[in-house]
């Protein structure tokens, strides 16, 4: 009996023991569900969506990306020569990885007329700054960017600014001791003499007559020395862009944007007209120089993008089959040819005063202003002269710009200065004119370009951005311009893939703008020219038009429906 009340009892323990787990179980379940239940409803999703959502929503408490190493390469650019690649590499979420790379497109001004030692000379110094570029992005600015946030562009051009500056006055001290030491040498070397050398000019004798010099252009002033590895600190600042423009998830283009407008995101973006080369007409002979450099083509701004680069391949396409020549000639040809290359070369000419536009033809400074007024009068539908007369011939700006300026743009490529000394200066090297092409080369940082560009608009100037020289195969180049809000972009011929690439991208982000539908129609108003504007005011000094901006003429044949065949005249035209 006692045995089996035992076990009753034991029955009776275990029963309850098991009915009090199926209520904790009941329970749970109940309670599960209600919190599933509850997140369904607040978060409609898969477990694994809801997870991501969850990691995205805590990602915002995560300390915010920092610059971890820079690094410098070597490379070569769509020529073949050396130029600079700079990786920025970021700490996020306390993985570092590597963000985004940018190859620097690099220019060298070459002075009129160089001789064979002197290109020698200047593909050496392109080598030696390279290295140098490359010495700095890994070494130096590494270690003074570390720890920064890439988003924060001013405070990295500042710095980059003052190790250049630093980098400067270096070279102007190295460059007074070397001064000083020769002139010591030269003193202690040279006897001076009474007597006259042999091919010493003479004094004129009193009472002598001389001859009155005719008027003449100021000699072309001195080409800009460029500091050996400059290249470093454009490379440097605008890689930092695309990489802030990579962590925050947007195109560098609205990035750039951003930065122009303090952050305020614009409603609407217009793209930069291309400009065009079709053909180069100038010859590479020495001493020779023609009225027509090149022959551009801008598409009309009534097209799309898409459309408008298919026309100007189709004309493309026509003019290759006009200049079929039965045999080899010299006649223009279709502009494929290595930009950089069509200095003048050879012996310098006789200085007159005067242009030659045409072999054995010459023109006073006045006669050319004249020449042009008759062009624009005969073609209408040319819209843009760029560089139509030297720079140092201010007066002539002048005048050209009160007579042509209602009808097309004087535009300043060669005939301006480098950005870094254009923002600080508005009158070094710069003449009146419609508006100015800016390349982003070697110091030029994106603050500089923001800031000339702002600058450039409060005075109602157009601002194009162009290839330099000798171009890369990066893109940046077009988000710059279609960013800062640029009219033109300079891209060179329909032909090479380092050209072809940026086209592409523009196309790319014409798509992108109309999906978004903040694509604006671009429009062309051209400046009216007060007549007392003076050739040495700068930009901010020339006057309001007197009148309302008149819109460009329409006269092109309907077959073409091209707006214009600008003609881009020499950069430098050489006084013979």
């Amino acid at each position: 009996m006692e045995a089996g009340g035992r076990r009753q009892q034991e029955e009776r323990q275990r029963l309850r023991e098991l009915r009090q787990e199926a209520v904790e179980y009941y329970r749970g379940h109940r309670v599960q569900q209600r919190v599933e239940d509850a997140l369904n409803a607040l978060f409609p999703l898969r477990p694994a969506d809801l997870y991501g959502e969850l990691a995205n929503y805590f990602s915002k408490f995560s300390k915010a990306p920092v610059i971890c190493k820079l690094v410098g390469r070597k490379v070569l650019d769509g020529v073949g020569q050396p130029t600079l690649e700079v990786e920025i590499y970021c700490t996020v979420k306390n993985y570092d990885k590597k963000i985004c790379s940018i190859v620097m497109s690099s220019h060298s001004q070459i002075p009129e007329n160089p001789l064979s030692e002197t290109t020698e000379a200047d593909e050496k110094e392109r080598n030696d700054s390279v290295n140098t570029a490359v010495e700095w992005v890994n070494e130096s600015l590494n270690t003074m960017l570390k720890n920064l946030k890439p988003t924060d562009q001013c405070e990295v051009d500042k710095m980059l600014g003052e190790y250049f500056s630093k980098k400067v006055e270096e070279k102007k001290e190295i460059q007074k001791q070397e001064e000083a030491a020769e002139a010591t040498l030269t003193l202690t070397s040279c006897t001076p003499s009474a007597t006259a050398l042999p091919g010493e000019k003479k004094t004129a004798k009193p009472g002598k007559k001389v001859a009155v010099a005719e008027r003449r252009i100021p000699p072309a002033e001195p080409w800009e020395s460029v500091l050996c590895g400059s290249l470093a600190i454009g490379g440097t600042s605008l890689a930092i862009a695309k990489a802030a423009a990579t962590i925050s998830h947007i195109p560098l283009y609205l990035h750039i944007a951003l930065l122009k407008h303090d952050q305020d995101s614009p409603k609407e973006m217009t793209l930069p007209l291309p400009m065009v080369t079709l053909l180069n007409c100038e010859k590479i002979l020495p001493a020779k120089l023609k009225l027509v450099k090149e022959i551009i083509l801008i598409p009309p701004v009534q097209l799309s993008l898409k459309q408008g680069i298919e026309r100007v391949l189709d004309i493309q396409k026509e003019m290759m089959r006009l200049l079929e020549p039965p045999g080899k000639t010299t006649s223009p040809q279709l502009a494929n040819s290595k930009k950089g290359r069509a200095h003048n070369t050879g012996k310098k000419a006789l200085v007159k005063g005067k242009y030659e536009i045409l072999t054995g033809t010459f023109k006073s400074p006045e006669e050319m202003v004249d020449i042009y007024v008759e062009l624009i009068n005969k073609f209408p539908f040319i819209i843009a002269l760029i560089d139509p007369l030297r720079k140092e011939d201010r007066q002539q700006w002048s005048n050209i710009c009160y007579a042509l300026g209602s009808k097309c743009y004087l535009i300043a490529e060669d005939a301006a200065t480098c950005i870094s000394k254009l923002k600080i200066d508005q009158n070094i090297s710069i003449p009146v004119c419609s508006g100015v092409v800016l390349k982003y080369i070697n110091q030029t940082k994106v603050s500089d370009l923001i800031e000339l560009t702002g600058l450039l608009d409060g005075q109602r100037h157009i601002t194009i951005l162009g290839s330099p020289d000798r171009e890369s195969s990066d893109d940046s180049l077009v988000d710059l311009a279609v960013g800062l809000g640029a009219r033109f972009i300079k891209l060179g011929g329909l032909s090479r893939g380092e050209r072809v690439t940026k086209y592409n991208r523009l196309l790319a982000i014409e798509e992108e703008l109309a999906k978004n539908g903040t694509l604006r129609e671009a429009n062309l108003k051209f400046i009216a020219f007060a007549e007392e504007s003076q050739p040495e005011k700068q930009l901010s000094d020339v006057p309001p038009p007197p009148k309302p901006e008149p819109s460009p003429p329409q006269l092109c044949p309907p077959a073409l429906q091209v707006r214009s065949l600008p003609a881009q005249l020499p950069a430098n035209n050489t006084l013979t």
